[in-house]
């Protein structure tokens, strides 16, 4: 097996028992009462893409649905490795930042709080901008011409995602939810003037 692709399969059991406990925490927003969980296709889309792309990278690590790797694509794949390594971390950093307030729904608990420590100080959504990474990175990688289009497609759900998010937000915490967006960048780290 190609050590790039030995990697990234090192670094999905890693971060398995992390994505594991996020789970249980979504199972959480079932059994506890939610202030408000509205019904939107952006509640389920997000996660059937994600688990979708799950499997096709798993697929890919056995060189299914992905192009010859031959010596001219190793920079590209080392690069692209090394991103998807980083922000595969990155998201579960951002997930426990969120604490209790995490979900794998969109929804707003009794005890909802805005959180803004950790990256959550510089943008809105790193969870959001992880994934993005993670899938395009792993599709390079992997030189998977299945997981590509995947991940082009997942980028333009997750914003819409995440503007739904947003406006749950804005309603529940008004002015709150306002000041913070106006310190911080939506999905992608531009700088605050």
């Amino acid at each position: 097996m190609d050590p790039i692709n030995i990697i990234i399969g090192f670094n999905i059991f890693a971060t398995l028992g992390a994505n594991v406990s996020g789970a249980k925490k979504g199972l959480r927003s079932k059994i506890l009462a939610a202030k408000e969980k509205p019904q939107t296709y952006l509640q389920k889309t997000p996660l059937l893409i994600s688990t979708l792309t799950f499997i096709v990278l798993i697929i890919s690590l056995f060189q299914i649905g992905t192009f010859e790797y031959s010596e001219e694509y190793n920079v590209l794949r080392i690069v692209t490795l090394i991103a998807y390594l980083m922000f595969s971390w990155i998201q579960i950093w951002s997930y426990k930042i969120l604490g209790e307030n995490y979900s794998q729904e969109i929804l707003i608990y009794r005890t909802h709080k805005i959180v803004n420590k950790g990256l959550y100080r510089v943008i809105r959504h790193p969870q959001y901008l992880s994934q993005i990474i993670i899938d395009m990175a792993a599709a390079f990688a992997t030189l998977s011409y299945i997981l590509l289009p995947l991940a082009i497609l997942q980028v333009p759900i997750l914003i819409l995602r995440a503007i739904f998010e947003e406006k749950l937000l804005e309603k529940h915490f008004k002015q709150d939810f306002l000041d913070y967006k106006s310190k911080t960048s939506f999905i992608f780290p531009f700088p605050k003037f």
